[in-house]
């Protein structure tokens, strides 16, 4: 298992950030564009977003105000960037429940975490998919 920058597993930074993440999505989403760079990728669907001024847009822009993930699986490897930064691979699956709806969509999505010299983490990359059928 290997040690983030702090000390802690990728597995527990990886549970920690999943927590955190959609607790302010499904409470407070205009929070999350603190989570991004202007580096960051969304891949939203096949759409590409770049930056997170456009990600915060899209997160605005999306069809309902209220929801409640319920996570499955969190699964979380070490990335092996140039210079051993510390990232973190991680891939959610789950359900959402909209405000409303009587059935939960199932959804699965991926995060590459990367390391800010203070010790937390921002989203460098990110993998949005709804899971149909």
């Amino acid at each position: 298992m290997a040690e983030t920058n702090k000390g802690r597993s990728e597995e527990e930074v990886a549970r920690a950030f999943v927590n955190h993440y959609y607790h302010l999505f499904d409470n407070d989403r205009f929070s999350l564009f603190t989570l991004y760079s202007s580096t960051s990728l969304l891949t939203f669907e096949g759409q590409k977003i770049y930056g997170v001024e456009d990600i915060f847009n899209k997160l605005k822009q999306l069809p309902f105000d209220q929801c409640r993930h319920l996570i499955s699986t969190v699964d979380s490897q070490p990335s092996s960037m140039a210079g051993g930064c510390g990232g973190i691979l991680v891939f959610v699956s789950g359900s959402i429940q909209l405000h409303g709806e009587d059935h939960p969509l199932r959804f699965s999505q991926t995060f590459h975490l990367v390391p800010l010299p203070q010790g937390s983490f921002f989203v460098q990359n990110e993998m949005f998919r709804l899971n149909y059928g």
